[in-house]
């Protein structure tokens, strides 16, 4: 039985999700399959594949996905499930969970109880609950992949915010924190996977910042020659992944290659 290695990209279509799922269809030959929330599967997958040249569409699959619902999580990850085919051996190549949301709070009296609830569902909880459910299509010790040496390898998408030796300025209390959260939940699971023996690891990409909707505010504040463009992040962040070695696992590390300081 033949190896089937695909990758997963949570969420695709707006800002650097988006730019990430086109550059691993541009890059790389692996089926590519990607969550979105709204729209139809055909308007989106027209979005993602509308720049890209002598793409093969067909190695684009979409997959309803809403981060804030446990129970479409859930059915998501069996439609990927169903959708796998049963005369090869499927495994998870390498998954960008890339959800994420901003809400700068300078001091305390910024703080919003609902603002910061839904701050660490996306940033934290719905990082937890992809785990959950999309775990189990890594490769296990004794699969074609471990076979042929195959490494993968699952990737949160987080932030050096979430760094606390490198807290110099402060402010930002929700994101700072619940990156910092997301920071422990890389370092867990990349232990859940050396326990279980499995052909995998798990790290943290700070992607630096990237010229999307989610930094808009700050883009006059970043210094010259540090906003970078989404494909460039993309591109970048995609070529770090793949030099990354068993020996950098459970830690995070900058689109260049650097680790962030815990």
């Amino acid at each position: 039985m033949g190896a089937y290695p695909f990758v997963f990209v949570c969420p695709s279509t707006r800002g650097l999700s988006l730019a990430l799922t086109r550059q691993l269809l541009r890059s790389t030959n692996f089926p590519v399959y990607a969550t979105h929330r709204s729209g139809s599967p055909q308007a989106v997958a027209r979005d993602i594949l509308s720049p890209l040249k002598d793409v093969d569409a067909s190695r684009l699959h979409l997959l309803p996905l809403d981060l804030m619902r446990e129970d479409s999580i859930a059915v998501a990850a069996r439609q990927l499930s169903d959708s796998l085919p049963r005369d090869q051996e499927p495994y998870l190549h390498t998954a960008f969970v890339a959800g994420g949301i901003l809400h700068p709070e300078k001091q305390p009296a910024d703080l919003d109880a609902s603002i910061m609830q839904r701050t660490f569902q996306i940033n934290v909880i719905s990082h937890l609950l992809l785990v959950k459910h999309f775990a189990h299509f890594l490769p296990k010790a004794c699969s074609t992949a471990a076979d042929e040496g195959e490494l993968a390898k699952w990737v949160h998408i987080t932030a050096r915010l979430g760094s606390i030796t490198d807290n110099k300025r402060g402010g930002w209390y929700s994101y700072r924190a619940s990156k910092a959260a997301l920071n422990q939940v890389i370092k867990t699971f990349d232990w859940q996977l050396q326990q279980g023996n499995s052909r995998a690891m798990c790290v943290g990409i700070h992607p630096g910042t990237v010229k999307t909707d989610l930094s808009k505010p700050f883009w006059n504040n970043v210094a010259k020659g540090s906003l970078f463009e989404p494909d460039f992040a993309a591109e970048r962040i995609i070529e770090t992944v793949e030099q990354l070695g068993l020996d950098t696992r459970g830690r995070v590390w900058d689109w260049s290659g650097k680790e962030v300081p815990p």
